[in-house]
């Protein structure tokens, strides 16, 4: 910021902040938010930033009540968005436990298994909070860093100043989202459609005539060698009816879209084909046989053939190409990481010799507080991950080195992650990158320390655990710092806020987390489909990742291969100056449905893109769209995220749920999505206004 920088409220006025309202709803805020970004972080692989949403609904929340201010709705927002942070760094990892099978279900939901993922959670988001702590002075006011989401929030709570704050869209959306997803629930809309083509059964010209014939004829060993046989055929599919899909894909914009889907062409028009072209002839004897899988027969079908391909051989491909991505992420970022540890060592010996200043606007937590903290946080750390290995007299070792990992690379990531949030903003913050680094750098210490197996990957997974939700709340921690220090907001106020707010969440982020796996396990088993953490439905890509990884290095359990294969292939797509090659391996790794509904929010963000290049609008025209637009989308997603937590729930506690229309056509859910379409390009349009309307940038 300029020398002559000035904030919204000015520091020697003081208003009331931290009030019981305003810290009450901010918590609503953090757990409804932070259990709708589980929910689609689980089933989409991304999670889309809570700062926004947090905003609208904290300011027309606290305007129900004529005494409020702008500084009680930046503590509202501040903890409100903190929950998608804790969100977003669970679902990373903690399902990463039940992929690998370190855990099983039944542990993962006992009462051991809420005190783990609790401690993660926990540990996690403390000593992320206390590491800002010591930063947030240099970075805040560093000129270098635009924060652009953080400008962008502040303008949200100046605009709500004069009487616009957006709720009835996010409301609106949340209804229709909401309600869309009921009705799928109870199968008035189908879901999604899919067909199996088969093609005939051919021999590859020309194949037969690998050895010659003489030799055949000689050894007698391959005389009746005709050639590469095929068959099988192709699984069509159409996207799925998602309004929380198409937010995301509205929210990324077509071309991330389309690298999206890209990854699902890959998948389902290159790889499970190819498979199923050479493999047929293997699986053609067992088509039409009953099968019994977990106490059910069932009839074998190309389909079933289709998504086992997809599932054994194409995944761990994707996981492959995942690992080179996030490799070449972190190597393309490396002069902004190396100068934000640079910096982050020096800031903490500044904060470690400044004095407290008198400032209202300037006073963080003290600092004896925080070193205190960090601390305590490492001793607790130690004991968790001894705890995770069962206390064994052999495993101390392992445990202090994980702890040390966790301290030291969690300060790092720590303020790495910030730097890049006030670099690109926590939307595209690269938090799974930064936790793959420290999962290998740990799973390499673990072979050295001879903590192999269970004990090994265990220890893998929590040290990656915590400093996945450290440096997702680091992130988000700041952006918000960012957001007060434009508008006045007192620090020490709002880190004690997000402290509570992580306490809070990290508490009850385990409730939907279980919700989603159990019920999804017994809705599988009555459907057929692979359910859980890493299944059909809750695909996890990232956590599916960590733990693949995990087992292959530690445990000894990779196919490497196929994670060669999709080295490759990902090294394929940096030559070829591919945007986001991880995008891509994300795309293979979801199913083919996701992947297409989430194109499909992209082309609509498209022709609204289109309306506003061919109409001309000016800038305030185009941040008006935008901000509708987002809120819109925003909407969607928590709308259908919360419907589908109530009917997780419904499924864990065996509630019936009845079938309204059995042979729905999908011809019905598809008009649906393009009346979604509709609403969302009519509605942001309809909000352009005229050029000389003030904006509301949330693009800035």
């Amino acid at each position: 910021m300029s020398k002559e920088f000035k904030p919204y409220v000015p520091a020697d006025q003081n208003l009331k902040e931290f009030t019981v309202r305003a810290l009450l709803i901010g918590l609503v805020l953090a757990v409804v938010l932070g259990a709708a970004n589980a929910y689609l972080g689980l089933k989409a692989g991304m999670t889309i930033a809570a700062t926004y949403p947090a905003a609208v609904l904290g300011m027309a929340l606290l305007r129900l009540f004529k005494d409020n201010n702008i500084l009680e709705e930046n503590i509202t927002r501040t903890v409100g968005s903190i929950g998608e942070s804790i969100a977003a760094g669970a679902i990373f990892t903690l399902p990463a436990f039940l992929i690998a099978g370190v855990w099983t279900p039944e542990q993962f939901g006992s009462l051991g298994g809420y005190w783990k993922s609790t401690v993660i959670m926990l540990v996690g988001g403390i000593t992320g909070i206390l590491f800002v702590t010591l930063l947030r002075r240099v970075m805040v006011e560093d000129k270098e860093l635009p924060f652009p989401e953080s400008v962008a929030a502040s303008e949200i709570h100046k605009a709500g100043r004069g009487g616009s704050t957006g709720a009835r869209s996010l409301f609106l959306a949340m209804g229709i989202g909401g309600a869309i997803e009921l009705l799928k629930q109870l199968h008035v809309f189908a879901e999604k459609w899919e067909h199996f083509t088969g093609v005939a059964s051919k021999i590859v010209p020309n194949t037969s005539t690998i050895v010659p014939r003489a030799k055949l004829a000689a050894d007698g060993l391959l005389a009746n060698f005709k050639g590469i046989a095929t068959g099988g055929g192709f699984l069509i599919k159409s996207p799925s009816l998602s309004p929380a899909f198409l937010g995301v894909g509205y929210i990324i914009g077509p071309r991330l879209a389309a690298l999206n889907f890209a990854g699902g062409i890959l998948a389902w028009g290159l790889f499970v084909p190819l498979l199923m072209l050479v493999l047929a002839p293997q699986y053609e004897p067992l088509i039409g046989q009953t099968m019994m899988v977990a106490g059910k027969t069932y009839i074998l079908t190309w389909t079933d053939v289709s998504k086992n391909l997809f599932a054994t051989v194409v995944k761990p491909i994707a996981i492959g190409g995942m690992l080179m991505s996030a490799a070449f992420t972190l190597f393309r970022m490396r002069k902004s990481l190396i100068g934000g540890i640079k910096r982050s060592v020096d800031d903490v010996r500044k904060a470690a010799t400044a004095e407290q200043t008198t400032v209202r606007t300037d006073k963080d937590m003290n600092i004896k507080l925080v070193f205190g903290g960090l601390i305590a946080a490492s001793g607790v750390t130690f004991v968790t991950y001894w705890w995770f290995m069962g206390f064994k007299g052999d495993t101390v070792a392992p445990a202090l080195v994980a702890a040390l990992v966790m301290l030291v690379a969690g300060f790092f990531f720590a303020a790495v992650s910030g730097y890049l949030v006030g670099l690109i903003g926590s939307s595209n913050n690269p938090i799974s990158g930064l936790t793959l680094s420290t999962l290998v750098l740990a799973a390499i210490l673990m072979v050295v320390l001879g903590a192999r197996g269970p004990d090994g990957i265990t220890a893998t997974l929590a040290v990656a655990g915590v400093i996945c939700v450290s440096a997702a709340v680091a992130g988000e921690m700041l952006q918000d710092l960012k957001v007060g220090h434009i508008l006045g907001g007192t620090p020490w106020r709002m880190q004690a806020g997000d402290m509570i707010g992580v306490i809070v969440s990290a508490a009850v982020m385990w409730v939907p987390l279980f919700i989603l796996n159990a019920g999804d396990l017994k809705t599988a088993a009555v459907k057929g489909y692979t359910g859980g953490f890493g299944g059909d439905v809750l695909a996890a890509p990232q956590a599916g990742l960590m733990a693949n990884l995990s087992k292959g290095i530690v445990g000894g359990g990779m196919v490497w291969p196929l994670i060669i294969v999709g080295i490759l292939m990902a090294i394929g797509f940096i030559l070829l100056n591919v945007k986001s090659p991880m995008l891509v391996c994300v795309g293979m790794y979801l199913s083919f449905e996701t992947v297409a509904a989430i194109f499909v929010g992209g082309l609509i963000r498209g022709i609204v893109d289109l309306y506003i290049e061919n109409r001309k609008y000016n800038d305030n025209q185009k941040s008006r769209i935008d901000n509708e637009g987002t809120l819109l989308a925003s909407g969607l997603i928590a709308g259908e995220a919360l419907m589908g937590l109530v009917f997780a729930a419904l499924a864990f506690f065996d509630a019936p749920v009845p079938n309204l229309w059995p042979d729905a056509s999908f011809l019905v859910s598809a008009l649906v999505m393009v009346g979604l379409g509709f609403l969302l390009v009519k509605l942001p349009i309809g909000k352009a206004g005229k050029p000389e309307d003030p904006a509301v940038n949330m693009n800035v």
